[in-house]
């Protein structure tokens, strides 16, 4: 073993630096220290636990909630040489027999099990007589009320510290408020930890939120220009998920649906097609994503309302984790917000549904700000930030702005005339002299803010009490229902030291029109090249059984795309790269990247024809790149390792651009005289018309190519 973090870091996992906090926790559990750690999803969590599970003695017990996490988590250890195996109920008898065998001998390093597993009488007896590195919780927000994902089987874990108090114990999760947080150390039991809170902020994550109109119509504007791009939709009930997989399935796009109401062999595939890059939309509840380990998600569409902030940063965070730009959209409707409310209603669990309501309506907070989306997520969660992100709608159409500092003052000196102890409504109501009943009983009309308000309404109160809590002067204490207190930046506002400019509700027309012409890829300008590795990388995966990103992210193929590394040292250097994948795949993607550049010459001519085209997306320009090598389609399909009918889709697309596209040449002459005298008669129909009649052996992407060159014709 590597005699030192960093070398482990390098050597196995292949990366060449340390991200905060990381080399602190790694260095506090190597030394036995219990430690809490919040980070955001792709931050590196897995990092924290893993390398010291290399540098103790004995095996890490990790506690994971899901088999597909387990699973992806122990195939990408695996490829990275490091004994790591999952205990769980997918294995057969002799799988089991043979996991229980590396156990006994001191095989593994890492052990992934279930809560359940973990906490069954025999195996911690079992546990007991091994020499145990560590505990890992990871999804550690599953054991609170307050977190958004509460799972009464993670309350269990927290008789491990009485159970094993010398092996020191880690728990992480990206999604905590800080009431989850104390909640967290509680009920684990580990009130001495190091805690370490990483920050929230996801800087690569584009946020965008909408209001619902023609949902439908929307989404498939946002999809337009992101065909060749992963993601996930969610909906709130399985009937929606149903009606949009199927729209979306109508307008060509390779989705499907996942929910609970679903046989468990449908899930299944569903869920491995989407990490073997096999499906690109999956549209779904919020069952499914958290045991998707898969870094190449480039969008998250929420179709309705979520649940709560939590879920949202959460499920918008299973976007980009390998570090590229990526997109959440939210589209928004106060009709989602009241069958929200009447799904949380539904409980028997009083304190339940106070929790979740007050949650809820955090949410729609959230939805309907005017400040920056940024800074009102991270505010959120306790994490100021002192300046706007320039990468959300808000930030990119601002609204029209105003000098709310006098109405500030009033509003944060009600607040602490109140004692701090009540929620939004009851101020707004103290501010505009209101004479109800709770008011006049506390003597709340004798305050000397009781009044002062009255000349704005309650509308207008709202968004200014909703904008000064996303911007950290006041805070929001969801453990008393709500209410709200002063931050230590109140202070200089109410000394006149301070100047606060908010926002006016806001013309959302322009920030839809930007979202749905604004593309996403994580190609740059090397996408030819990128999608050669891609293709590259999905032929090996498939071969080995694992999902592509076991073998390299996008962001590692990125950086390969855009070093070109010559030798087996420079292809070392590309972050992602250790030891044992440079053994494994180092000779191939070498080699591709030696072929590309041999080729340069011709591509160097075909890029100034490309110069006159500066619309064309990188993916474009890469089928484009290799049409003009003269490939047939399937050639073409096994380069970019890519769909058929994505590419198809692309060469016409290519020849609307008034490029000099044959696409005739990709059509037997015989289908081609038969589509050709449908479309003389019936002219450029939808494909589904086009087909009717004519023989089952003319496939879809026969009629494509057809009608794409009858259409260029006719220009």
């Amino acid at each position: 073993m590597s005699t030192s973090i960093h070398d482990t870091l390098k050597t196995v996992f292949g990366f060449g630096s340390f991200r905060a906090p990381q080399q602190e926790v790694i260095e506090q559990i190597v030394a036995g220290e219990d430690v809490f750690l919040v980070m955001p999803t792709g931050g590196g969590k897995s990092l924290c636990y893993q390398i010291p599970a290399l540098h103790r003695e004995g095996v890490a017990v990790v506690v994971s909630p899901l088999i597909s996490l387990m699973k992806d988590q122990v195939d990408a250890l695996l490829a990275n040489g490091v004994a790591a195996a999952c205990f769980n109920s997918s294995l057969s008898p002799r799988e089991a027999g043979q996991v229980s065998r590396q156990l006994e001998k001191g095989e593994l390093d890492l052990l992934y099990v279930a809560p359940e597993r973990l906490m069954q009488p025999e195996f911690l007896e079992r546990l007991a007589g091994l020499k145990l590195a560590l505990f890992a919780i990871d999804e550690a927000h599953c054991i609170s009320q307050w977190g958004h994902d509460f799972r009464p089987d993670y309350v269990k874990i927290g008789r491990l510290r009485g159970l094993f108090p010398t092996v020191p114990l880690v728990a992480m999760t990206a999604t905590a408020d800080p009431e989850t947080r104390r909640d967290i150390i509680r009920q684990l039991g580990i009130e001495q930890a190091r805690v370490y809170v990483a920050g929230f902020d996801r800087p690569n994550i584009t946020y965008t939120v909408i209001p619902k109109q023609k949902p439908l119509a929307q989404l498939l504007a946002f999809l337009k220009t992101r065909r060749d791009e992963a993601g996930i939709v969610y909906a709130l009930s399985r009937k929606r998920v149903e009606q949009v997989t199927e729209r979306l399935r109508s307008a060509g796009y390779e989705a499907a649906a996942y929910h609970a109401g679903l046989p468990d062999e449908e899930r299944s595939r569903v869920q491995d097609a989407f990490r073997r890059d096999d499906l690109r939309i999956v549209v779904a509840t919020v069952a499914f994503g958290m045991g998707i380990d898969k870094p190449n998600v480039r969008f998250v569409v929420h179709y309705d309302l979520p649940k709560s902030v939590e879920s949202y940063y959460q499920e918008t965070g299973r976007a980009g984790r390998d570090g590229l730009p990526s997109e959440a959209l939210m589209l928004f409707g106060m009709g989602d917000v009241m069958t929200a409310r009447s799904l949380i209603e539904n409980s028997d669990n009083a304190e339940r549904v106070r929790i979740e309501l007050q949650k809820l309506n955090a949410m729609v907070s959230y939805a309907e700000a005017l400040t920056c989306r940024r800074r009102a997520l991270l505010a959120y969660f306790g994490d100021q930030r002192e300046h706007d992100c320039d990468n959300c709608d808000i930030c990119n159409d601002p609204p029209q702005r105003f000098d709310a500092t006098e109405a500030a003052k009033k509003a944060l000196s009600c607040v602490y005339r109140v004692g701090e102890r009540f929620g939004a409504r009851h101020v707004i109501d103290v501010l505009r002299g209101a004479k109800g009943q709770r008011i006049l009983e506390l003597r709340h009309d004798k305050l000397s803010t009781y009044g002062i308000g009255a000349d704005l309404s309650v509308v207008e109160w709202d968004n200014i009490m909703r904008q000064l809590i996303h911007l950290g002067y006041l805070v929001q204490d969801f453990t008393r229902f709500g209410a709200l207190g002063l931050s230590p930046a109140a202070r200089p506002v109410l000394r006149g030291e301070t100047q606060v400019i908010l926002g006016h509700p806001r013309d959302i027309i322009r920030v839809e029109e930007k979202t749905s012409r604004r593309g996403l890829s994580g190609e740059g300008p090397h996408g030819a090249l990128f999608g050669l590795l891609r293709a590259l990388r999905k032929q090996l995966a498939d071969a080995s059984g694992v999902p592509p990103f076991v073998v390299f992210s996008d962001a590692t193929l990125v950086e390969m795309a855009r070093a070109r590394p010559r030798t087996e040292q420079e292809f070392l250097m590309v972050s992602g790269v250790g030891n044992q994948k440079l053994k494994r795949y180092g000779t191939q993607f070498l080699n591709v990247i030696a072929d590309h550049g041999r080729l340069a010459g011709e591509q160097a001519q075909v890029g100034d024809y490309l110069e006159s085209h500066p619309d064309l997306s990188d993916t474009l320009r890469g089928t484009l790149l290799l049409y003009r090598e003269g490939l047939t389609l399937s050639q073409m399909v096994s380069r970019r390792g890519l769909k058929e009918s994505t590419i198809a889709a692309h060469l016409e697309e290519l020849a609307a651009f008034g490029l000099e596209i044959d696409l005739r040449r990709f059509v037997d002459q015989d289908k081609l005289t038969l589509i050709e005298a449908r479309l003389a008669v019936l002219g450029p129909v939808s494909l589904s018309a086009l087909k009717e009649g004519l023989p089952d052996d003319i496939t879809y992407t026969d009629l494509r190519f057809a009608r794409g060159a009858w259409n260029h014709k006719a220009d």
